[in-house]
């Protein structure tokens, strides 16, 4: 059996705007011997599942620094400290990024981000029946472009490689299941 490991020391190495990291000690309960690991602390985050009335998933292009790439993506992003809960989060992120809203608003599932190196959670929002509603609202350093892509042809373009961010592939998978054994 896998055993939890007890945590010796934790010190904050590193606060950044997004993140902070810690070097952490802890004791491998196989064997005792302790060892360091890094560790990312991060806001737990949201990704939204927005399909119109006309079975369009709502996507959008954006640059990704970490990558160093366009990527395209679904709505999301951090969840603030306002945000009362993942759905709320979802919804606000959705109209912010897209100025779409919608209806029946439900978590579908989650996942740890990187549970290697992060101890932070990514939810995936479905939102139904949404409609563009008002104008986008980006934050400085948000630069989008907002498309609809019929919901059939989202498989094709998967397996083609057209969505490169892990989380993303994971909230679709997340539809997969509740769209498909429903």
């Amino acid at each position: 059996m896998i055993r939890a490991w007890k945590t010796v020391e934790s010190n904050r190495v590193a606060d950044h705007r997004i993140f902070r990291i810690s070097s952490t000690r802890k004791i491998n309960p196989r064997n005792g011997h302790e060892h360091e690991f890094i560790v990312a602390h991060a806001s737990d985050w949201v990704n939204v599942i927005a399909v119109t009335e006309n079975m369009e998933l709502i996507m959008v292009e954006q640059f990704r620094h970490g990558s160093n790439t366009v990527e395209m993506e679904i709505p999301g992003g951090v969840m603030d400290a306002t945000d009362p809960d993942p759905i709320e989060a979802g919804l606000r992120e959705l109209r912010e990024e897209t100025g779409y809203e919608g209806e029946n608003a439900r978590v579908i599932g989650r996942v740890f981000s990187n549970p290697a190196i992060m101890d932070n959670t990514t939810f995936t929002v479905l939102v139904d029946n949404c409609r563009k509603s008002s104008d986008i609202e980006l934050d400085h350093s948000e630069d989008l472009i907002t498309h609809t892509i019929p919901l059939a042809d989202i498989p094709k373009l998967a397996a083609e490689g057209k969505f490169g961010h892990s989380l993303v592939m994971a909230a679709l998978y997340h539809h997969h299941l509740a769209t498909s054994f429903a």
